[in-house]
């Protein structure tokens, strides 16, 4: 027994990556830049009790989606939310996380030999990008954060200081994905990795962000994101789908409209977004647990223009669906229609996994065409004083999708406020309003149609956002463990 124990515990262990890790074969090579990958499921993963999830966070937030009492969406629409809130804590320990993996990666891919210099070129252009990712969720979110750009060795090393937005842009995020850029990766990759399409999106939307608030990088940063967003249009690789259900179709994961999403697949990893935007405990899915943790908000819905196919049954939203056989007996007209009392996001119906295996395989999508033609809009009319063409054209070609009539706004400022709107109704519940608000700092009213100033707009809740909402405050846990932090304005 006593040998036994001893070779037991003297045993390596084969399935972690490590500063260990040997740098020979090519697969390791590999498996390190997957491992950059290991915490993007953070932007949709399931969290904080029963029907509760990250992207939850930013939805709730807005004060356009609405979710359960068990979910504790309640202190977010209710702006009563502190530092011990464990979807914040979920945010800030999985992007840090993933930076530590991508900071694993970049020390150790450099060392191989086995592997022709284009093929490291391009596993640490992933790796950069995936950190920039990281990175630009966590400015957003936070303002000021730790820099941790290489792997910690000592306690101390831990505890670090939060350093200056920008500082995190300009030697973190842009010079990742500026050096990314060289890379020779496809402009798409159907597998779900980095991609060039990838790159050049998320850095128009790092440059759009630059662009406004908190940084207000200005004219220059508008036009640098107009620049990669047009290389994404212009590349011919992707395409608008034609009909808003394409988008539910697992088939067209990484295809089509499709930049980069997060991926899933029916028996490894499943979508939790698909239980967990179904009408709570109706009865209409294979799913055990229906739990209605993100709703949208019915003044939001409304708020639509007229005639407006993304509000039509079973495009963005449905109110109504057939009663499920485990729930509903043979007869029962439930079986084919059951209304639900509200509207409920379409945007993650698998249809396969609701009716019959509870298995969902659709991907969760952090960048598709639409977000990308609206950028260059927004862009571009910024940069350059005014709608050119092509700005109109794409902002058009998104409102023609919709059965809308071409826009009519015609100064820059009604040409911007055209194209902020259509964000809203086109990515919503996609984790993008949040993030517009804030860099904007304005926010549509759903009741009189009009834009107000982020500070001072009262959601449909009744509560009033303060400058306190601007920024996530720190994780306690975090605050407590590194006495070099501070907390953000506005909490205890």
């Amino acid at each position: 027994m006593a040998t036994s124990c001893k070779d037991f515990l003297e045993e390596k262990p084969t399935n972690a990556l490590t500063t260990d890790s040997p740098v020979s074969s090519p697969d390791i090579a590999r498996a390190f830049a997957n491992s950059a990958y290991g915490n993007i499921g953070t932007l949709n993963n399931s969290g904080g009790g029963w029907g509760g999830s990250n992207p939850g966070l930013l939805e709730y937030m807005t004060g356009k989606g609405d979710g359960n009492a068990q979910s504790e969406a309640f202190k977010f629409t209710e702006l009563t939310y502190d530092a011990r809130a464990f979807y914040i804590d979920n945010w800030w320990q999985g992007m840090y996380a993933g930076i530590a993996k991508c900071n694993l990666a970049l020390s150790k891919i450099g060392e191989f030999n086995s592997i022709t210099d284009v093929e490291k070129t391009n596993m640490l252009a992933e790796v950069r990008t995936m950190r920039a990712l990281y990175y630009f969720y966590l400015v957003r979110m936070f303002g000021d954060v730790p820099k941790i750009t290489e792997l910690a060795t000592s306690l101390n090393e831990v505890e670090t200081p939060r350093s200056p937005v920008k500082e995190i842009y300009d030697e973190i995020i842009i010079p990742d994905l500026l050096e990314a850029e060289k890379s020779t990766l496809p402009w798409r990759d159907e597998t779900g990795k980095v991609s060039m399409g990838f790159i050049k999106s998320l850095l128009a939307d790092v440059y759009l962000t630059y662009a406004g608030y908190p940084v207000q990088g200005g004219q220059t940063a508008y036009a640098e994101s107009a620049k990669r967003s047009l290389e994404v249009i212009n590349s011919g690789v992707f395409s608008l789908f034609p009909e808003y259900n394409d988008m539910i179709n697992p088939a067209n994961n990484n295809k089509g409209e499709f930049v980069f999403q997060v991926q899933h697949a029916k028996d490894i990893r499943h979508n939790y977004l698909t239980p967990q935007t179904l009408p709570t405990l109706r009865g209409i899915a294979a799913y055990a647990d229906e739990y209605g943790g993100i709703t949208p908000r019915r003044e939001f819905i409304q708020s639509y223009e007229p005639g407006d196919k993304r509000t039509e049954e079973k495009q963005f939203y449905y109110t109504f669906y057939k009663g499920h056989p485990n729930d509903y007996p043979v007869g029962d007209p439930r079986r084919d229609r059951l209304d639900l009392g509200g509207y409920y996001i379409y945007k993650y119906f698998d249809k396969q996994a609701v009716d019959v295996d509870a298995k969902a395989s659709l991907n969760f999508t952090v960048y598709r065409l639409a977000d990308v033609m609206l950028m260059y809009a927004e862009a571009s009319n910024r940069a350059e004083g005014g709608p050119n063409p092509n700005a109109r054209m794409y902002l058009n070609m998104i409102r023609e999708r919709a059965k809308l009539l071409p826009t009519t706004a015609v100064t820059q400022d009604e040409f911007e406020k055209a194209v902020w709107t259509e964000r809203y109704f086109e990515l919503a519940y996609e984790n993008k309003m949040w993030f517009d608000m804030l860099r904007t700092r304005m926010v549509r009213n759903d009741i009189t149609k009009q834009w107000e100033n982020f500070v001072g707009h009262t959601t449909v809740y009744g509560k009033t956002f303060t400058e306190s909402q601007l920024l996530f405050p720190i994780p306690q846990r975090e605050i407590d463990n590194n006495k070099s932090l501070v907390q953000n304005p506005g909490f205890n």
